[in-house]
């Protein structure tokens, strides 16, 4: 199952670095935040893949029993998804407002502080 996941993992980073190589603002955005899913994937495959065994602590012991996930990475993961959220929503209300002013979404294109070449 690891296999998969990080399997998974390298389709998804070849994907995103495909979509941020694109000179389209919008498709750079979703690259970014499809490289910071696989990331979390990542990190969550880290601690151990147990669908049969949660990463509970039974009452009276001081370490969790062998065999099962650890929490640490889970919790850095849902950490991450919210912050990842919300730096999806900040770039998109960017792009949408560079789309407002520039009328465009090609970075070549948006070069509003560069002069034009005049040869």
């Amino acid at each position: 199952m690891e296999f998969l996941v990080a399997l998974m993992c390298g389709v998804m980073v070849a994907a995103a670095v495909y979509l941020m190589l694109a000179r389209n603002v919008l498709r750079f955005l979703f690259g970014l935040i499809l490289i910071s899913n696989a990331a979390n994937l990542l990190i969550f495959a880290s601690g151990g893949l147990t669908p049969e065994s949660p990463p509970l602590i039974e009452y009276g012991m001081d370490a969790p029993p062998e065999g099962v996930a650890n929490a640490l990475p889970q919790a850095l993961v849902l950490t991450a998804i919210v912050i990842g959220f919300g730096l999806f929503a900040f770039a998109l209300v960017l792009v949408y407002r560079a789309y407002q002013t520039m009328g465009t979404l090609d970075s070549d294109e948006m070069r509003l502080a560069e002069p034009e070449d005049r040869a």
